[in-house]
């Protein structure tokens, strides 16, 4: 699958890959998709979304009764130049699990699906999680029609012109009901895992994290012929953000990062006219990510003040703090190590737990039965399991990165690792649609 998956919007100037929503390269990614769930004699459907789905032991998800479905995924496309890892795993080691289940010889009495999310990045549109959102009520139908790319091509017209309908997007509540349990494997995005030389974690909870788009509305005027003092230059008072963004980041122990601008007219010799910068910015709790914002906001506005320029800051997308429900990672945990359900609680002390949740490296906690002790981590990126977390339960499972980096072709997991992940995951299937 790996081999198949390989070549597909792969860049040749940088190694990492260029899989962004509804264009020929996602596309291909789906169709490979569509290809592994009929080689399995899955069946196939995609939803109104544009959501793919494989299911064993459904024909469609009208076939399963309310809170049935054990279902597992993740995502195929990816950000600009991104790593192979971050999204694709999850969805190889889902039909990987569902092979080694076969090999078992196991009989799931509850259906089992894989699915592919759509646009989980949201590298071209700028929104992250599109697809779920969509599905579980997160995002409008009105919302996303005004959704446009860099070239100004709006969502519905790209769905179009990849054969999909865009009238036909909405909330899924029937979809979602059938859905008992959502578990996500994902290569982890950080180096929690490697420290503790575990290759496999669960997660306890995403941190609350958003993106923010800055406009600095300066003077265009000549690079060459204008002074230093009568220049209005929104590009001096967006380096200071940058900066004043990593110094409020620092101090309250969260994260901002400024990945993306745009400037206008943007020629080498004038002076910008316009300068916009999106901040992503992410923090263990909601008071600290938004005392951290607010602080980036105020250094803007006076620096802006300073250099004449005009600041309007725009907030383009927020998703809150995602505990994953204590019932589903605590069973994830007790088929991991091994416990019995006799046990009750299975895991760490709700403090140890907490500790995670609070992104405490490198992982804060462990569930421990007769087996094993399994990690429990924070993280700080965002999945589609968070955006469905307040509609099914949903849990997730991340594999060991040794690099620990993410969004770059440097994002690794050695093949042991991943291996590990498939078995982990067939396990947590088993446990959930076989007894």
């Amino acid at each position: 699958m790996w081999a198949e998956l390989r070549p597909i919007g792969r860049a040749a100037c940088s190694g990492g890959y260029r899989r962004f929503a509804w264009t020929g390269a996602d596309a291909d990614c789906r169709a490979w998709f569509e290809d592994q769930a009929r080689s399995r004699n899955l069946a196939y459907e995609v939803d109104r979304n544009g959501n793919q789905w494989a299911w064993l032991g459904a024909t469609s998800y009208q076939d399963v009764a309310p809170g049935e479905a054990v279902v597992t995924g993740s995502h195929l496309d990816s950000v600009p130049d991104g790593g192979a890892f971050d999204g694709p795993l999850g969805v190889v080691s889902s039909f990987a699990a569902l092979d080694e289940l076969r090999e078992r010889g196991a009989r799931p009495g509850k259906p089992l699906a894989v699915v592919n999310f759509g646009d989980e990045e949201g590298a071209r549109f700028g929104l992250a999680c599109v697809g779920s959102r969509l599905t579980a009520g997160h995002l409008t139908p009105e919302q996303a029609h005004d959704l446009r790319d860099a070239d100004g091509v709006s969502l519905p017209q790209a769905m179009e012109r990849a054969g999909y309908d865009p009238e036909a997007i909405g909330p899924d509540p029937d979809r979602l009901a059938r859905i008992g349990a959502f578990v996500e494997l994902h290569v982890e995005q950080g180096r929690a895992l490697a420290l503790t030389d575990d290759p496999v974690g669960i997660a306890s909870a995403i941190w609350p994290h958003g993106r923010w788009r800055f406009d600095f509305h300066g003077q265009a005027n000549h690079a060459g012929t204008t002074r230093l003092v009568d220049r209005r230059d929104p590009m001096l008072t967006y380096a200071a953000t940058v900066l004043a963004a990593r110094e409020r980041a620092a101090a309250a122990g969260a994260l901002a990062t400024f990945g993306k601008v745009a400037v206008e007219p943007n020629g080498v010799n004038a002076i910008p006219s316009l300068v916009r910068g999106w901040l992503d910015s992410r923090a263990p709790d909601q008071d600290t990510l938004d005392a951290v914002v607010t602080a980036i906001e105020a250094a803007a506005r006076e620096r802006g003040g300073h250099d004449g320029v005009e600041v309007v800051l725009t907030r383009e997308s927020f998703t809150p703090v995602v505990e994953f429900g204590h019932a589903l990672r605590n069973e994830l945990g007790r088929i991991l190590a091994g416990g019995e359900p006799e046990d009750g609680l299975v895991g760490a002390p709700e403090d140890e737990l907490a500790g995670a949740a609070s992104g405490e490296r490198p992982g804060g906690g462990v569930v421990r039965g007769d087996r094993r002790a399994v990690p429990v981590l924070g993280t700080g990126a965002g999945h589609d399991a968070g955006i469905l977390s307040g509609s099914v339960p949903t849990a997730m499972l991340f594999v060991r990165n040794p690099t620990g980096v993410s969004h770059s072709p440097a994002e690794a997991a050695t093949e042991d690792d991943c291996v590990a992940g498939v078995t982990a995951l067939a396990d947590v299937l088993e446990g959930l649609a076989c007894r």
